[in-house]
């Protein structure tokens, strides 16, 4: 008996199986066929026969799993891309009726893949469970008021072992057609991949709803073997918005410091021009091939500079435009067009099956012309026909007929009028509270969300949203992803915003924006207090995480640091809308509480513009104060937001209006009377002063000292400290530098809460102060104390460089040292060159000279 008739032949063509187990199904077949072309393959085959066994009495699993692989190897080596398909498709259908009929298949098969092919099963092992120990996924846990949460945990890399990135998401839909354009990419990039000299640029362009996206997924999942050193995926229109103004090239800068962080190097030394950070992409890319998937670009600038320079890497990218510029650079276009009818059909069978297809040929041919060939509606039709037993295509057609004319007089374009003639009826037919959630989904301001966001945006409980997600989701009108979370085209959230704008009252959007601020409001808040409990903070947040359950400092919880740098894009959305809408102290409360992401990771266009949001809204909220709490309370956020601004400002060259913000932020916070933030304010003060005012600097670091002691304010008084001694030894005052220096090393190490980072840069302090007081002994000591702390923190490689340089200059000094100023030089070079910074060839050089 064939592997089709045998294996999975018996399955039927029709019938629909939840998103949950479709994506599953997806997932594990990709999975599969991964492994049959892989080393690993005769290691793990018998164990996948006995799995398949146990399910399939009376049939040689393992000798027709093993024709399978056969089968798509000979596929590969002929080109064949529609066979290599074919088999992924049975092996899919196959997937989907065992996890249907036994929940608990798909969990053992994720261990046993986990165990048999650990590199080749991350994907499905945590789509299945939120990572096999990776840690938990938090799901339906209430914070307050109605706020839930659905977030999981990242799998972390081996100690010790560079992660290798692997960001393109998953398709969870079933994918067929395309061949002709998956061929050209396959030639264009796939064929040349390795080749010397190369960095081939592919570019799909066409109608949004055509597939572009899902088309530039499935080929990077196809060809994940030929870049050995991973894949980078960057979403641009999560990047924008296009109600905000941002500077040019933000953007891309934004998008550069995200790929930055995911190959070697990390976060370490990134710096902050557009400039420096292409230059430095291309350093650190230059050794590895990569792909890069750049989805929904509309300027050339955003690809020309994150082309990396790893011979053999390759860049895909999706736009509504052509780009036309892009191709004198080389780049191969490739349009994607609409589905003919041929295709299209094949898109109906594939989901509906030939027989039923063929049996209303005419009708389905109209099916497709009245869903324009867009891949997105065909998609929502597939779904009515199989959910509805009663409905056959000639109906439906005729159904979708009425529609597309009553819509022909609203003034719909091109693929709107499509997508809309086939939403409206399938929306229709919703039960009410599945169609409520889709229209209160359309008023999101992101199109990807997990269920604890919908529900929040419901105000419903998790498990309902859960329940109503999965209703939508049969329906196609979103997206299963593998991680657990949700994706609303951008058309079909047209639709959805166009329903919800006629359904919905006047001040839902309000309330609904109300909520999901809040929810992540307090997420937000429980990250910054688990990055660091001690921070000076303006906003009362104990009502609202009083009884809320902490998902970073659970055992084996979420990385704070992580969860905001994903959610990244969906805060700064919220805040934006939570403005616009008047939420005044909501907004000034999440801008405080975000800027805690900004401290580890200078995204300095988002930094700026959640900092200038708060301070419209603490501004606004000072205006409509009813009370002196009220007007004191919003005052001091203002001071607190001014001040921070002066951070990202500074590192973006803006030096006048840094001043002016500062400027501001004193007289603010003097009107409070608040004495921590004043002497905050203060240190700000002083640290832009350090740059353009230094005799002055120390007058701000020294009332700064003043109030945090006063206020009881220890830590505070130990930072001011550090930077007046600091100030006082640029100053010559050498001495009392010294005395302050080691009181505010003794102040961090001895808290309850110790700031080892902080107390090594005060002790490379030390070490300066003391080469300058002629103690070269105890220079060198507390620098190379200093150096060993810094050197083990990856985020503090800047700091250990410079203490590093510094110790060689003493030991140059001293004489008799040179081995110990090779080494120093030496490592201080490779941590600059690890982040980019130039100065690693003027050490080099002088490295050199030494006969290092």
């Amino acid at each position: 008996m064939g592997v089709r008739t045998a294996l999975w032949g018996w399955i039927g063509e029709g019938g629909c199986v939840e998103a949950e187990l479709t994506a599953l199904a997806a997932s594990g077949a990709t999975t599969l066929v991964g492994l049959m072309v892989s080393e690993s393959w005769e290691r793990a085959k018998s164990g996948l026969a006995r799995f398949f066994g146990r399910r399939d009495v009376g049939t040689d699993t393992e000798e027709e799993l093993q024709a399978a692989s056969e089968e798509l190897e000979s596929a590969r080596a002929a080109g064949d891309t529609g066979g290599q398909a074919e088999v992924q498709a049975r092996l899919r259908q196959r997937l989907e009726q065992v996890f249907q009929e036994d929940p608990g298949a798909a969990a053992e098969l994720a261990q046993l893949l986990s165990e048999l092919a650990p590199d080749a099963s991350h994907t499905f092992v945590n789509l299945v469970s939120g990572g096999v120990n990776h840690g938990p996924a938090f799901q339906g846990s209430h914070i307050h008021g109605g706020v839930t949460f659905n977030i999981q945990s990242a799998q972390s890399p081996a100690p010790g072992v560079p992660a290798r990135p692997d960001q393109v998401p998953s398709v969870t839909v079933p994918f067929s057609n395309r061949t002709a354009e998956l061929a050209v990419l396959d030639e264009a990039l796939g064929a040349r991949a390795g080749r010397p000299g190369s960095v081939d640029v592919g570019v799909l362009n066409g109608l949004p709803g055509v597939g572009k996206t899902t088309m530039a997924w499935r080929w990077a999942a196809r060809v994940r073997e030929l870049f050995p050193d991973g894949q980078l995926y960057v979403d641009f229109a999560a990047l924008r918005d296009q109600s905000t103004v941002a500077a040019p090239g933000a953007d891309v800068s934004e998008a550069l410091a995200m790929c930055l962080r995911s190959l070697p190097g990390g976060n370490n030394g990134i710096p902050n021009s557009l400039a420096e950070r292409t230059n430095l992409f291309r350093s650190r890319s230059a050794d590895l091939r990569i792909l890069l998937v750049l989805d929904d670009v509309n300027q050339p600038a955003q690809v020309r500079a994150l082309i990396p320079k790893g011979p053999g890497s390759a860049v895909l990218v999706t736009s509504q435009g052509r780009l036309g510029e892009l191709a004198m650079d080389g780049a191969r276009l490739v349009s994607v067009r609409p589905l003919d009818a041929h295709g299209g059909l094949a898109l109906l069978k594939d989901r509906c099956g030939a027989e039923t297809v063929e049996a209303e040929q005419e009708a389905a041919e109209r099916l497709v012309e009245l869903c324009g060939g867009l891949p997105v509606a065909l998609q929502v039709v597939a779904a009515r026909l199989i959910t509805d037993g009663t409905l056959s295509m000639t109906g439906l057609a005729a159904e979708l007929d009425d529609e597309a004319g009553r819509l022909a007089g609203i003034a719909l374009d091109g693929e709107e009028s499509s997508v809309s003639a086939v939403l409206g009826p399938s929306y229709r037919l919703l039960p009410p509270d599945a169609a409520r959630l889709y229209r209160l989904l359309g008023w999101l301001p992101v199109g990807v969300f997990d269920a604890g966001v919908a529900a929040v945006a419901a105000d419903i409980d998790t498990r309902g949203a859960k329940r109503l997600l999965g209703v939508l989701a049969k329906a196609c009108l979103l997206e299963a992803m593998s991680d657990r979370r949700y994706r609303m085209h951008d058309l079909v959230r047209l639709h959805a915003r166009e329903r919800a704008t006629e359904e919905e009252p006047e001040t839902e959007q309000r309330a609904l924006t109300e909520r999901v601020a809040t929810h992540y409001l307090a997420l937000t808040a429980l990250a910054d207090r688990a990055l660091r409990r001690e921070r000076l903070r303006i906003a009362d947040l104990s009502a609202l995480l009083r009884d809320a359950d902490d998902p970073f400092t659970a055992p084996a919880g979420l990385s704070p640091l992580e969860w905001m740098d994903a959610e990244r894009p969906a805060i700064l959305a919220v805040l934006r809308v939570a403005v616009q809408h008047g939420l005044n102290t909501l907004a000034w409360q999440l801008a405080e509480a975000f800027t805690a992401l900004f401290l580890y990771r200078r995204y300095l266009g988002a930094w700026q513009e959640s900092l200038e949001l708060g301070i419209e809204a603490a501004a606004a909220a000072a205006r409509s104060a009813t009370t002196a709490g009220e007007v004191a309370e919003v005052t001091a956020a203002e001071a607190r937001l001014r001040s921070l601004l002066s951070r990202p400002l500074l590192d973006l060259g803006e030096n006048d209006r840094a001043g002016a913000e500062l400027d501001k932020a004193v007289a603010l916070s003097e009107a409070t009377g608040h004495l921590v933030l004043r002497a905050s304010v203060l240190e700000f003060l002083g640290r832009y002063r350090d740059l353009f005012d230094p005799p002055r600097a120390v007058e701000a670091y020294q009332r700064s000292l003043e109030l945090n002691e006063q206020a009881g304010e220890t830590r505070g008084a130990a930072l001011a400290a550090f930077f007046l001694g600091c100030a006082l030894d640029a100053r010559g005052d050498h001495t009392e530098a010294l005395a302050t220096l080691r009181r505010a090393r003794q102040q961090l190490e001895s808290r309850a809460e110790p700031d080892r980072r902080m107390a090594a840069r005060v002790t490379a302090a030390i070490g300066v102060v003391s080469d300058h007081l002629g103690a070269t002994e105890e220079a060198i000591r507390e620098l190379r104390a200093a150096t060993h702390v810094l050197g083990d923190d990856e985020g503090a490689m800047h700091y250990a460089a410079q203490a590093l340089v510094q110790l060689a200059d003493i030991a140059e000094r001293a004489g008799n040292r040179e081995e110990v100023v090779r080494e120093c030089l030496s490592r201080a070079v490779a941590m600059h060159e690890a982040s980019g910074n130039p100065l690693a060839e003027s050490l080099r050089r002088r490295l050199e000279d030494l006969g290092g």
